[in-house]
C-alpha cells in the first residue's frame, strides 16, 4: 500500500510514536494515571491514521481500551470522553456496513455529549457533537464511492470523468480524517510543545 507522507506527516508520526512509548513507560510505573492513559489513547488514535485499514482498526480498538481504562479511573474526564468519541467515529468510518457504523456513531455522540456536559463551553466538543449528527450521511457518501478502493489506491482510468470523481473522493477522505482526529485539539491536550507542529492551514 503506497501512502505518501509529507514531511509534516512524518513529523507527526514521530511525535505521536514518541508519545505512545512515553505513555507506555509511564503506565508501567503508574497504571492508575488517567491523564497518561488518555494521552496513550490519543497517540494510538493519531498513529492509526498512518496504517492500513486492518491495522488501523486494531490500533483504534487498542486506543478505545486505553481510554475506557482512563474513564474507569475518572468517569468525568472530558478529554478522555472526547477522544473516545473520536475513536468510535474513526471506527464507524472504517466500517462499510452502515447499520454497524451507526452503532459506533451513536456511541460517539454519547461520548461527545458527556464531554460537553462536563465542559459546556468547549467549542471543540460542541463542534464534534454537531458534526457527528451529520456523520452517517457522510459515511454513505464515502462508501458509495468505494472508500476501501480509494484507500488502497484503486486502478486509474483514462476517462477524465472517472479521474475527477476519484480526486473528489480522495479529497473527501482527507477531509474526513482531518475532521475525525481534529489534530489541533489533540495537540492541545497532549500538552506537547506546540512549536513542534506547524498550525494547520486555515480552512
Amino acid at each position: 500500500m503506497a501512502m505518501e507522507f509529507s514531511q509534516n506527516d512524518f513529523d507527526r508520526l514521530l511525535l505521536f510514536e514518541h508519545a505512545r512509548k512515553t505513555s507506555e513507560a509511564n503506565y508501567a510505573k503508574n497504571p492508575l494515571d488517567a491523564d497518561n492513559l488518555t494521552k496513550w489513547g490519543g497517540a494510538l488514535l493519531e498513529l492509526s491514521q498512518f496504517q492500513s485499514v486492518s491495522d488501523s482498526k486494531k490500533m483504534i480498538k487498542d486506543a478505545i481500551s486505553k481510554l475506557e481504562e482512563a474513564l474507569v479511573i475518572n468517569p468525568t474526564k472530558h478529554d478522555a470522553l472526547w477522544c473516545l468519541g473520536n475513536a468510535h467515529t474513526s471506527q464507524a468510518f472504517l466500517t462499510p456496513d452502515l447499520d454497524e457504523a451507526k452503532g459506533y456513531f451513536d456511541k460517539a455522540s454519547e461520548n461527545f455529549q458527556k464531554a460537553v456536559d462536563e465542559d459546556p463551553t468547549n467549542e471543540l466538543y460542541l463542534k464534534s457533537l454537531e458534526v457527528t449528527a451529520k456523520a452517517p450521511e457522510l459515511h454513505m457518501e464515502i462508501h458509495k464511492h468505494g472508500f476501501s478502493q480509494q484507500t488502497m489506491g484503486g486502478g486509474s482510468s483514462a476517462s477524465s470523468n472517472e479521474k475527477s470523481s476519484k480526486k473528489k473522493s480522495s479529497d473527501l477522505k482527507y477531509d474526513i480524517f482531518g475532521w475525525i482526529i481534529l489534530a489541533v485539539g489533540i495537540v492541545a491536550w497532549v500538552g506537547m510543545a506546540k512549536s513542534n507542529i506547524p498550525p494547520p492551514p486555515p480552512r
